[in-house]
């Protein structure tokens, strides 16, 4: 078993330093999303998401996959080292019932009954 450095502690410290990457590792808990719909629930530049999510993927606490022109983005499933699930399990034990977090789950509900490609081209003509 491959030792934890200090250095992915403080990967995963700094990444989990931020509101809206804690808010999308919580959005990300029911399963995957893509780059437009974490865009759309944060109504933030789509640069902007892309590098809280390049965080949130540095750090490990993300996994991601392309599909066309689209990206992905999901929890890391059960193979995920230990410090990663230890780190996600407290994230969203502490803040699942936030108010933000439960804001962003009402919001995340109608965002899902919309076509991604819809929600991307929407996105590209802003």
């Amino acid at each position: 078993m491959k030792k934890q450095t200090m250095h992915e502690f403080m990967n995963i410290t700094k990444a989990l330093a931020d509101a809206t990457r804690v808010r999308t590792l919580l959005s990300l808990r029911d399963g995957e999303l893509c780059v437009c719909q974490i865009t759309e629930l944060f109504g933030l530049a789509p640069s902007t998401v892309s590098k809280h999510l390049s965080i949130l993927f540095q750090a490990g606490l993300v996994e991601s996959r392309k599909e066309g022109r689209w990206i992905y983005y999901q929890l890391p499933g059960k193979t995920a080292p230990p410090v990663i699930r230890e780190a996600l399990d407290w994230v969203i034990r502490v803040n699942a019932t936030a108010p933000d977090a439960i804001e962003d789950s009402e919001r995340l509900s109608l965002i899902l009954k919309e076509n991604p490609a819809d929600l991307c081209k929407r996105q590209c003509q802003k």
